[in-house]
């Protein structure tokens, strides 16, 4: 690989990340609700009683960030299988290609 096409990747990739983590720092008091907030509320109403059995690690910002971080994991999962999709099937061409040339 060509040194220019690599540094050109690295920019890429810490470009993205920078639009990843900026607005989560600088994003705050959004009104954005989503599924975990309503189901929250819902328990609420149904057992007022009832303690969660566990505590976020991090407390985003706000729930826009929530959003963009399940947005984030869906598109590395969809990544992921693609690149699986996409290995398998040209492997599957490489070895076609292979029993043709040996026949």
């Amino acid at each position: 690989m060509n040194k220019s096409k690599s540094w050109m990747n690295v920019l890429i990739v810490l470009s993205v990340a920078a639009l990843i983590v900026f607005p989560l720092i600088f994003v705050q008091n959004s009104d954005f609700g989503g599924a975990d907030g309503a189901a929250e509320e819902a328990i609420a109403e149904v057992a007022p009683e009832y303690k969660p059995w566990s505590e976020p690690f991090i407390e985003p910002p706000g729930s826009e960030t929530e959003s963009l971080l399940f947005a984030l994991q869906a598109a590395l999962g969809a990544g992921i299988i693609g690149y699986g999709i996409g290995y398998y099937k040209g492997r599957a061409v490489k070895q076609d290609h292979s029993n043709e040339d040996s026949a």
